[in-house]
């Protein structure tokens, strides 16, 4: 019974995957905790086309096999996304995660997708019939669950090179200061001129999924400064008010208060 295929090139890979019901394996770090009984994996390490942080006009883009000590090393991955990945874990599990693999894990403590967001990243899917690139926002539907065909393979992770060069703010909160699993972290990037907000966006790990609240972003835009932080706590009241928490491994009412903290702490910092 073969239990694995191992592709050198990207067209080999979705070949294979259009055929087999073969599990996309790069870094492993959570599809070996799974120990998933009679599974098929469809190794993705030998392809060098996976493993490349490019540029070009548009994007800083990232292979779907890059690992995060690689991205750490690399002077084109942007400071909120190298300050989100530096958080994942031990060096050992650094070394071997992926950017795919994080993404299309599908889970809610993903930090590289919480930077994604914040950010407007997209995400090429490849397959034998071709190729499409959608925001973060259509690929993740919920905790578990993304928008990937069965016959596609992600590609490359694509930031916004406009993006990339805005300030940002992030904080993480976990239960220790090291090896954490976020239990609430807040990422988002911002531009402002003559005092006045031009961009801006907020994402949170904390409510079960990633979801970028572009209508309450939308509010703030335009507005000064100065005013936004002295109406904070509407500001904030508005984008908790869109929010659902859930209970996991701390209270959902804890969620939502240091989810309002942060959000006020994320005004205050805009400059």
């Amino acid at each position: 019974m073969v239990n694995g295929y191992k592709p050198t090139t990207l067209q080999e890979a979705v070949e294979i995957k259009s055929r087999a019901d073969a599990i996309p394996y790069a870094g492993g770090t959570d599809l070996m905790v799974k120990n998933i009984p009679y599974a098929v994996y469809l190794f993705l390490n030998d392809i060098d086309e996976l493993k490349q942080i490019t540029q070009d006009d548009e994007y800083i883009r990232i292979g779907a096999a890059v690992t995060f000590t690689q991205a750490l090393a690399d002077d084109l991955i942007p400071p909120l996304m190298k300050e989100a990945i530096s958080r994942i874990a031990a060096p050992a599990i650094r070394n071997a995660g992926t950017f795919g693999g994080n993404l299309g894990n599908a889970s809610d403590k993903a930090d590289s997708v919480l930077a994604g967001f914040a950010l407007d990243a997209r995400v090429r899917l490849v397959s034998v019939g071709g190729e499409r690139t959608i925001p973060f926002d259509d690929f993740c539907v919920r905790r578990g669950v993304t928008n990937i065909g069965d016959d596609e393979l992600i590609a490359e992770i694509l930031l916004p090179k406009e993006k990339c060069a805005l300030p940002y703010y992030y904080k993480k909160i976990g239960g220790r200061s090291a090896l954490a699993i976020s239990r609430v972290a807040f990422a988002g990037a911002f531009e402002v001129h003559d005092g006045v907000i031009q961009a801006i966006s907020a994402t949170v790990i904390g409510e079960g999924k990633f979801t970028r609240y572009r209508e309450v972003e939308a509010t703030l835009i335009g507005r000064k400064v100065d005013e936004v932080r002295a109406n904070a706590d509407k500001y904030a009241s508005r984008f908790i008010e869109k929010m659902t928490f859930t209970r996991g491994r701390v209270s959902a009412e804890y969620r939502k208060t240091v989810v309002t903290n942060l959000f006020k702490d994320y005004l205050a910092s805009l400059e």
